[in-house]
């Protein structure tokens, strides 16, 4: 069988995680491209960027008119057409959920691995490419590394602890994937789900990105990306969630859309909304409640971008 890339001499991982350097801005991101948005591309062989990213809970009735305002003044990314796309994610965390403990107390330091597939679940097979990710937060930038690969490798990596073929740029990367999951004894915990509009900054807003996230969905189970398998709701269907993702500052037009609109700053995390609703965690005072009536009625610290 052909290989997909040339393999690197393999070595024993360091049972001791590692903290992890900070990452450079990607190139892409610095040229306003929007190929850092998602895989549906070649795969690369190692990617890393640093930004700001603020959360906001948005009734679905206001989406359209906060969708006129993003496409007026940013443009659609190419890859999601006029519909968007799907996003789905397996998370990992300890037997103790470390890494969700991690998120609720704050801590300015905090790491948290996902295998991430663009496009529809149903379509995933052993080849399709995913993200095996590392997404971490050094006090208020967060921080991403990843790597794509085929979705059997990636399993090879994230549930057998094998590591896999790379090219030698993306050894530093798996080892530390590597030294997560046996250090820490990694295993999947929750998967989310949903479907997501995103825009690019353009001219002067190079680097500055939006994203809109639909029908919000997890489980708790049948972690295979793949897998039909049932989801269900974490985040009422009565609210999007969006995401401002920039690489230095938020351009003026974007605060005062957030203040004229109410916009609300949420520290809701997808991963601990699915494992809060799944009962594996009590209940934060960052869950969005489930109950649509209740959710209406939730009212979030208001705060401008």
């Amino acid at each position: 069988m052909r290989s997909w890339l040339r393999r690197a001499p393999s070595r024993a991982p360091d049972p001791q995680p590692r903290s992890g350097a900070p990452s450079t801005t990607d190139a892409s991101a610095a040229h306003g491209d929007d190929r850092d948005g998602h895989a549906l591309r070649a795969p690369s062989r190692l990617h890393a960027f640093n930004r700001y990213e603020i959360k906001y809970l948005v009734p679905t009735g206001d989406v359209p008119a906060l969708r006129a305002h993003f496409a007026a003044r940013m443009d659609r990314d190419s890859h999601g057409g006029d519909t968007g796309y799907g996003v789905w994610s397996v998370y990992y965390d300890t037997a103790g959920l470390r890494f969700y403990w991690e998120k609720i107390e704050g801590l300015k330091f905090r790491r948290k691995l996902r295998v991430r597939h663009y496009g529809e679940a149903s379509t995933v097979t052993d080849d399709s490419i995913v993200h095996v990710e590392i997404k971490q937060r050094v006090n208020r930038v967060t921080q991403k590394r990843r790597v794509a690969l085929p979705y059997h490798l990636a399993r090879d990596l994230c549930d057998r602890r094998q590591l896999v073929e790379h090219v030698p740029q993306q050894r530093a990367f798996l080892d530390e994937v590597l030294e997560l999951l046996c250090g820490l004894d990694l295993r999947p915990v929750a998967m989310t789900g949903y479907q997501r509009e995103a825009f690019v900054g353009r001219d002067s807003d190079l680097g500055l990105r939006v994203t809109l996230d639909h029908r919000v969905r997890g489980r708790d189970r049948d972690f295979h990306l793949g897998a039909d398998a049932e989801n269900r709701l974490i985040v009422p269907a009565t609210f999007s969630v969006l995401e401002i993702k920039a690489n230095e500052r938020v351009p003026y037009w974007l605060t005062d859309l957030a203040a004229r609109t109410n916009l609300s700053i949420v520290r809701m995390s997808k991963y601990c909304q699915s494992v809060e609703a799944f009962g594996h965690a009590p209940r934060s005072l960052f869950h969005v409640p489930d109950d649509a009536d209740r959710a209406t009625a939730w009212s979030p610290v208001k705060s401008e971008v």
